[in-house]
């Protein structure tokens, strides 16, 4: 099957959600207004999934703090339980309409837009029962910089109901079986690395221009 960006930015098929809920705490600081090249981290996270979906929501408690530099193609959720990113996608998920929705965190600077749009094109040849799209690591799942096929809003639902937190746990549940997650293969480079520290910041800084501006 043949199926280009035009495909992807069809309003009935692939859109976005940025959890942008979190407390920071490890950082010291809001990690989405840490600026790379004079934009706020969480911008250009935006601008990426703005690359591949024609719309965006970003599930945050702190709408207020974000609107002034985001696009017009972020939606915003107001998160105001922060029980953690799970939930933050549930409540996310609700306002999606499209067929699939493409997870992503605030705090991810590797982002590769053109490597997001070459798997989002695999979409439509998945098998019928799969519910993810997502790469695998030692640990389990990564469920952020993947794809989720919005019919599992129910069955999330109904897991967070009975006290789940972990997207782990909710991936690998028995009630999943009959369905599949599928990897992505042939994963390379740094697309999931995540910046929760000041360790991290400062270790990602090293390697960009020295002229970056630093909020830290």
């Amino acid at each position: 099957m043949i199926f280009d960006r035009g495909d992807l930015m069809d309003d009935s098929f692939l859109s976005a959600i940025v959890l942008a809920g979190g407390q920071s705490r490890r950082m010291g600081q809001d990690k989405a207004l840490l600026q790379i090249a004079g934009k706020p981290l969480l911008q250009q996270i935006c601008d990426r999934a703005a690359q591949c979906c024609p719309a965006i929501y970003v599930v945050t408690a702190w709408p207020d703090r974000y609107r002034s530099f985001l696009p017009e193609s972020c939606q915003f959720v107001v998160d105001r339980q922060s029980y953690g990113p799970l939930v933050g996608f549930a409540q996310g998920l609700a306002m999606v309409k499209t067929e699939w929705v493409l997870l992503l965190a605030c705090d991810m600077p590797q982002l590769d837009a053109d490597q997001m749009q070459r798997w989002a094109q695999d979409l439509p040849t998945l098998p019928e029962p799969s519910i993810a799209y997502l790469a695998r690591h030692p640990k389990g799942w990564e469920p952020f910089g993947g794809f989720y096929r919005t019919t599992v809003q129910a069955d999330l639902a109904t897991f967070i109901q009975q006290g789940g937190r972990s997207f782990q746990q909710w991936l690998e549940q028995k009630g999943l079986e009959q369905q599949s997650v599928t990897e992505i293969p042939n994963v390379i480079g740094d697309h999931f690395w995540n910046c929760n520290t000041p360790q991290d910041w400062a270790a990602l800084r090293s390697t960009l221009p020295i002229d970056i501006p630093d909020r830290g």
